[in-house]
């Protein structure tokens, strides 16, 4: 059985590799590593190009969703991204709040982190820095984050109590989040979740929704929402190197399946819990 930091340097080890390829290569192989080990990212992946901000360059086609899109920043807002990658999302955000802004990119992979550090020299931003960091522990002040935002991360963190309980630790009373995920609906089939290469995939990782929902409303947030969910129809060809023709045909008429979900909550402006991080 695999422990939590074996499942960490999975996962670091696979985005290691994708850091240094391009978004087409990432999208045009599953997990955009070395051939069809586990689902092709592009299956999960939106669109960013009409995007203030975007940055192509910072875009490896990784995310699930676009935590930007609800997370209500304002000009001059300090955003924190976890999962950071290339700063494909902190370059949005920063578009939003300005030169008066702080944007804060954290990642616990090293290639990640070089190359959105590059890419942020290239563009010359002065008020965009990455962390090198674990979203388990990260490496902030409590109360610093106007808006937290995270995409298709957060299912990858073994630990997702203590993750949230850190990101609400360092979220400002009154700030908030806004967080696309992968989520599960009824129960995957075992060989799907027993992969490891499924896992750095973006599934075998991911909760239950409503679990994952109870976690993150358990750790102090209120105010839950889900403004955007969708359901992510994998390949036959994709399911076929975990399950055969029958389990698949089983599988899809089950009702079972995988979503991409956006959350959005906000951290309560008197801060009376004793939730772990915020007593």
């Amino acid at each position: 059985m695999k422990t939590s930091e074996d499942l960490k340097q999975i996962v670091k080890d696979t985005y290691s590799e994708i850091a240094m390829q391009s978004k087409e290569q990432n999208t045009v192989s599953c997990c955009g590593v070395g051939g069809c080990a586990t689902v092709d990212y592009a299956v999960f992946a939106e669109n960013y190009d009409a995007l203030k901000g975007y940055n192509p360059d910072a875009d490896l086609g990784l995310g699930c969703g676009i935590p930007t899109e609800f997370a209500n920043i304002k000009e001059g807002d300090t955003v924190v991204d976890l999962g950071s990658g290339a700063g494909n999302d902190c370059f949005v955000a920063r578009a939003i709040t300005g030169e008066k802004g702080k944007i804060i990119g954290i990642d616990m992979t090293e290639a990640m982190i070089d190359k959105a550090r590059e890419n942020a020299e290239k563009l010359g931003f002065n008020n965009v820095e990455f962390r090198l960091g674990d979203i388990e522990k990260l490496p902030m002040a409590a109360n610093r984050a106007d808006v937290v935002v995270s995409n298709c991360v957060l299912n990858l963190v073994p630990d997702k109590e203590k993750a949230f309980a850190e990101i609400f630790r360092i979220v400002k009373p009154g700030g908030h989040i806004s967080i696309s995920d992968v989520v599960l609906k009824g129960e995957l089939p075992e060989a799907v979740l027993k992969a490891s290469e499924m896992y750095a995939g973006c599934v075998s990782g991911a909760l239950q929704k409503d679990k994952y929902l109870n976690i993150i409303y358990r750790s102090g947030f209120e105010k839950l929402k889900v403004p955007k969910e969708k359901a992510i129809h994998i390949p036959d060809e994709i399911l076929g190197t975990y399950l055969t023709s029958e389990q698949i045909k089983d599988y899809r008429e089950s009702g079972r399946g995988i979503y991409s979900i956006t959350v959005i909550a906000e951290k309560p402006l008197s801060d009376n819990c004793c939730t772990p991080g915020c007593c």
